[in-house]
């Protein structure tokens, strides 16, 4: 690689490119597994409704769904999905959905004007055509996963969004995303406009799980920075759609001063760049006056007229939502405030006695060369 192209790569604006660029081909990849997947899902979903309408008018049990996989699949010997499990989890698919939308309709249709009605059969219409959008297996993971029709419609509209793979779908359910996403407490409302401040709020989340990390007890901020940019693949993960990492320790000249900034990104949906400060510490109100300063500072030095108002996010350790909010109240920058979890830490001389990656790279060239 040239000194021309090594210029080009670490170039902050070409990053923010090529990141958008990755997004589209993704997009154009999963529109072109819908248009396949589309017409199998339609099948199914109309199966689904076969069986459960006639169980139901011929008090049929499993007996039923034994002898239809049967003669389907001597029938059509070259199809998959005729099996009597998969025709099972057929029915439970489309019982899981009708029943959800039966349960809103019922809730919408106490307002029994024409115009609720309407509304209704517009949802309903949009849910279908939305779960036939998504794999098979990406939605049997959703119904088994998912409690309720709102949190499996959330994961279905999240999957065809952002093209997740089945196991990203699977480690997002898990991790309760669903009941995480917009709850950071910000001040947003009050500092950007309002398309905006109701996107950037939708972005973050609260808690942040960095289940992760293999980090040991008594870790102070410059571990925890260090872990999570070692594991940037996750971290961007579970930081969501949109976010490109940028640096850490993020170095900024003003007028002669140094300063660095924990971690710096930017995000492609809300064209903002995002400072990240991590305090390994519960809340305290004095850790917002450096990350005002950071986020005005980036606003002055990086900042384009195409991007839109740089946004800070401070995630602590643990927090006293209302000592966040009153701590908000007169910061003249916008930032969310967030905590973050990690459910397994290592014991000290448990973390000291792992070997580096380092030191399993020089093992296994040691192997190789004896080899």
């Amino acid at each position: 690689m040239d000194n021309k192209e090594l210029s080009i790569t670490s170039d902050s604006e070409y990053k923010k490119l090529l990141s958008e660029l990755k997004e589209k081909v993704r997009s154009s990849q999963l529109k072109a597994a819908i248009k396949v997947n589309y017409e199998l899902l339609d099948l199914y979903w109309t199966l689904g409704e076969y069986i459960v309408k006639n169980q139901e008018q011929h008090s049929w049990g499993d007996a039923f769904i034994k002898s239809l996989a049967k003669d389907l699949q001597k029938e059509f010997p070259d199809m998959k999905g005729f099996s009597e499990t998969n025709i099972k989890y057929i029915r439970r698919w489309y019982s899981f959905y009708i029943k959800g939308l039966q349960g809103v309709a019922e809730i919408e249709n106490n307002d029994s004007n024409s115009k609720g009605l309407q509304s209704v059969a517009q949802f309903d219409e949009r849910v279908i055509n939305h779960i036939k959008q998504i794999p098979w297996g990406h939605n049997q993971r959703i119904i088994n996963k998912c409690k309720t029709i709102d949190e499996a419609i959330y994961y279905v509209d999240k999957t065809i969004e952002n093209g997740w793979s089945r196991n990203v779908l699977v480690h997002q359910i898990e991790s309760g995303l669903y009941g995480r996403e917009g709850k950071s407490i910000t001040n947003f409302e009050k500092r950007l406009p309002a398309l905006q401040s109701d996107l950037a709020r939708q972005t973050l989340k609260d808690p942040y799980n960095f289940d992760f990390l293999t980090i040991s007890e008594g870790y102070d901020e410059r571990e925890l920075q260090k872990e999570l940019v070692d594991k940037i693949s996750d971290f961007l993960l579970e930081l969501g759609e949109g976010f490109a990492y940028i640096g850490k320790e993020y170095h900024i000249n003003i007028n002669g001063d140094d300063f660095y900034i924990d971690l710096l990104f930017y995000n492609l949906k809300l064209h903002s760049y995002i400072v990240i400060e991590l305090k390994a510490e519960k809340f305290k109100p004095e850790h917002l006056g450096q990350l005002n300063f950071y986020v005005t500072a980036v606003n002055r030095e990086l900042k384009t007229d195409r991007d839109n108002a740089t946004i800070g996010l401070l995630i602590c350790k643990d927090k006293n939502d209302v000592v966040c909010e009153y701590s908000l109240e007169q910061i003249s920058q916008p930032i969310g405030i967030s905590k973050y979890e990690i459910t397994k830490l290592l014991e000290a001389e448990y973390k000291s006695s792992l070997p580096s990656i380092e030191e399993i790279e020089k093992k296994i060239k040691e192997i190789d060369t004896d080899n």
